[in-house]
């Protein structure tokens, strides 16, 4: 097995892939049998998409749009064109992608994606070590139901949701077969070594917190039974504006601001699982990135720039 990252600064789809290509030395090694290709949405999705498939020529393609760049070899790039690949040869593995439009079904959709997949990577009906998955905003949890119905409890699931700069509904995921914009890409990994985890959010709760009292899907709208705006603006000290007149992107005034609920406790320190604040609405209802219910706790975390946020994942090999 070998794992080659890469990155491109360019600013342009088509000298991007030359520089990904270059760097990987594609013409020595062959194509991959995984990549991976995120990218700023000032990038064109498609135009990346058809140029991957004819100058890397992976049939386990898997793309998405991030929020402003990438961070990659060559550091951060925030420019809003940042363009990063992650490859993998490994032929004693088995890889496989597929795509497709969520619809009025996303759980459904996400079952059919993760069963293609399998049998892309010719392994139908078996247990892969890993998911790759990116996911248009707004139904994750949907999709990690339908991925799960297929896969089971225990796979390990990677991956999260393709962004735009300003939620927006600009973000873009595309595989081996068609772009979307409303869709997901789902790619099965068997790789001919074993895969480890180890994840840490960079956050820490404030001793903030309260219980939801009033919500609709993912737009929070009371927390002890007050605007949650209004108590989000208060727990962080007028970090998170409130929206006057018109709804408000508060994605990135929220960045270290998330909030978290325990999800289980580790030698009594509890884990939060976390749900980012998105957009405020002048009624005070505030829409989040993640689903919660009534009576759910909710926890004020923080971050710092010095504290950053990463998630790693390891496969065996001589990389």
């Amino acid at each position: 097995m070998k794992i080659i990252s890469a990155q491109s600064t360019s600013g342009d789809g088509p000298n991007g892939l030359a520089d990904i290509v270059s760097q990987m030395d594609i013409a020595g090694r062959g194509a991959p049998d995984f990549i991976a290709i995120h990218f700023g949405v000032g990038l064109d999705a498609a135009e990346l998409q058809v140029g991957a498939k004819n100058c890397i020529g992976s049939a386990a393609l898997h793309g998405g749009s991030s929020c402003l760049g990438v961070m990659g070899p060559s550091g951060v790039d925030v420019s809003g064109s940042g363009l990063g690949a992650f490859a993998i040869w490994d032929g004693a593995g088995s890889y496989g992608t597929s795509s497709a439009e969520l619809g009025d079904d996303a759980e459904a959709a996400a079952r059919q994606a993760a069963e293609d997949a399998l049998n892309r990577a010719g392994r139908p009906g078996e247990i892969p070590e890993l998911i790759w998955l990116t996911v248009a905003p707004g139904r994750e949890e949907d999709v990690i139901n339908g991925l799960r119905a297929v896969v089971g409890q225990e796979t390990l699931i990677v991956g999260g949701s393709a962004a735009d700069n300003d939620v927006t509904g600009k973000w873009v995921q595309f595989g081996p077969d068609a772009v979307h914009s409303d869709g997901l890409v789902v790619s099965a990994l068997f790789p001919s070594t074993p895969v480890a985890s180890v994840y840490q959010s960079g956050y820490a709760p404030t001793g903030a917190h309260g219980v939801v009292t009033r919500v609709q899907g993912r737009r929070l709208h009371e927390i002890d039974g007050r605007a949650a705006a209004d108590v989000l603006h208060e727990w962080t000290s007028g970090a998170v504006p409130v929206a006057q007149d018109a709804p408000r992107s508060i994605l990135a005034d929220a960045t270290l601001w998330p909030l978290g609920r325990v999800m289980r406790q580790v030698a009594g320190v509890p884990f939060h699982i976390l749900a980012h604040p998105a957009v405020a609405h002048p009624d005070g209802a505030v829409d989040l990135f993640a689903a919660v219910s009534e009576g759910d706790t909710l926890w004020q975390m923080q971050g710092s720039s010095n504290r950053s946020q990463f998630c790693k994942h390891f496969f065996g090999s001589d990389r």
